[in-house]
């Protein structure tokens, strides 16, 4: 009987495994794009200077966004904090996809990225933590 339960818990405990995995490089990819855009917004406001200007905002916003950028990758980032940073995460998110639609470019470039990010976030959050999928039960992991 043991060796049965065993046999059956090893692809459960690999589906967990590759899961966990997957959604701790789903997010290292959020991570990473959201620094990279904070950190631009702050040391390269110049580069994206036509890019806000289209969307109706300011250069001196680069020094308000680019650090509220940062703190919710590091909020994300750490488990302890990451079901907020995924909050705080798809309300950036989607301001920039509000601004697009707004000025009318739907279906532009930066609101697909932006799309796709709020759909990682919450995808490697989903995938990393069994809180989530508490609360969530979309796709069971586990039978």
């Amino acid at each position: 009987m043991s060796e049965t339960m065993s046999l059956h818990q090893v692809p459960e405990t690999m589906k967990l495994h590759r899961a966990l995995w997957a959604g701790r490089m789903m997010s290292a990819f959020v991570v990473v794009a959201l620094v990279a855009d904070g950190t631009i917004q702050l040391l390269a406001p110049a580069r994206i200077a036509s890019m806000l200007q289209e969307t109706g905002f300011t250069m001196d916003l680069t020094r308000i966004v680019g650090p509220i950028i940062l703190a919710c990758a590091i909020l994300y980032a750490i488990p302890a904090t990451s079901a907020l940073g995924a909050i705080l995460v798809t309300g950036f998110l989607g301001g920039a996809i509000c601004a697009h639609v707004r000025i009318g470019e739907l279906g532009s470039q930066p609101e697909l990225v932006s799309l796709l990010l709020g759909a990682m976030t919450w995808g490697g959050l989903y995938l990393r933590d069994p809180r989530i999928r508490a609360v969530l039960p979309v796709l069971p992991l586990v039978h």
